[in-house]
């Protein structure tokens, strides 16, 4: 049985009487909960644009893992980031991110994904 999340295409080479039947298998990649945790966070407000400490805060997860995830959402086109000016005197500015309507919809995905599955996604681990 199919599901929604996997598709399999039948190709049929042949050669002299011959063939071969072949199925490919294109799988949708799982958030993990960490993931998870952060979408939902923007998910939140996902116009507004948050810092990667107030996300730290909301999530629970330690930079290790909050900033990899960001990276990585922002590679991928999902988050949009950009510095911001510090507003005190003397301080650097800070790093902020928001979701892409890309990021949105793919948020919306992989909510519905972790449904099916009964995933429940949790604070991180490393906080025990």
């Amino acid at each position: 049985m199919e599901s929604d999340a996997t598709h399999y295409v039948k190709a049929r080479w042949t050669s002299k009487a011959i063939y071969v039947d072949l199925l490919i298998m294109i799988r949708t990649r799982r958030a993990s909960g960490q993931t998870l945790n952060l979408l939902r966070s923007l998910m939140d407000e996902p116009r507004k644009w948050h810092h990667g400490y107030e996300l730290s805060k909301a999530t629970e997860l330690l930079s290790g893992t909050l900033y990899p995830i960001l990276m990585r959402l922002s590679d991928r086109g999902f988050l949009e980031h950009k510095w911001l000016p510090s507003q005190e005197a003397g301080r650097p500015p800070r790093h902020v991110y928001r979701l892409t309507g890309k990021g949105v919809a793919h948020a919306k995905e992989q909510f519905a994904l972790s449904d099916e599955v009964g995933a429940v996604s949790k604070p991180s681990l490393s906080r025990a």
